[in-house]
């Protein structure tokens, strides 16, 4: 698991109280009390929760503890399931090329253009961006689609040629798929 960082900020008698238990958790506690070390320290953590007792709009991964006294066991558990739900997210996205590909709300994003798209077109994207070579047809058709390669079929060429279309439409990119002679390819 990576490393969960939670941070602190303002809120020192929870700092001090969490900082006893530290070595029964499985996260690393930091206390933070002003907004440029907030800055700082953000940046030097990919896996965060920011924990306050009001909610700042400009700060992301914010849990507000604004309904205290709370049981510590039950803090603990809502501080696990926010790390739990921020490794989910943070899991459901990647990138190709200038494009994030949003795997829970199947979307391809650049800039403030979204595309939303169909599982397979998720997952034909998904399968072509890992490759270094171009994909076969008749691969594609196996690992996508759970295809026989003896079935003679235009499956794949009319999902590619359709996903195309789409990408060009609203992003004007006609080189995101490209054809080879022996497959597709997403450079």
């Amino acid at each position: 698991m990576r490393s969960q960082n939670l941070i602190i900020y303002k809120f020192t008698a929870l700092y001090h109280i969490l900082e006893e238990l530290g070595p029964d958790l499985n996260f690393k506690i930091t206390y933070v009390d002003s907004d440029s070390k907030l800055n700082d320290t953000v940046k030097n953590f990919n896996n965060y929760l920011i924990i306050s007792n009001k909610k700042y709009l400009d700060i992301g991964n914010q849990l507000i503890l604004d309904n205290i006294p709370i049981n510590i066991f039950s803090l603990i558990e809502k501080i696990n399931i926010e790390f739990l739900k921020i490794q989910f997210n943070s899991q459901s996205e990647f990138k190709v090329n200038n494009y994030t590909i949003d795997l829970n709300s199947r979307e391809m994003k650049k800039n403030n253009n979204k595309l939303k798209l169909t599982e397979k077109e998720i997952n034909t994207i998904t399968y072509l961006s890992k490759s270094n070579k171009p994909v076969r047809i008749e691969e594609l058709q196996e690992k996508v689609w759970s295809y026989q390669s003896d079935i003679e079929t235009h499956t794949v060429e009319t999902h590619i040629y359709r996903l195309r279309k789409k990408i060009f439409n609203l992003f004007h990119d006609n080189k995101f798929i490209i054809s080879k002679k022996d497959g597709y390819q997403i450079k």
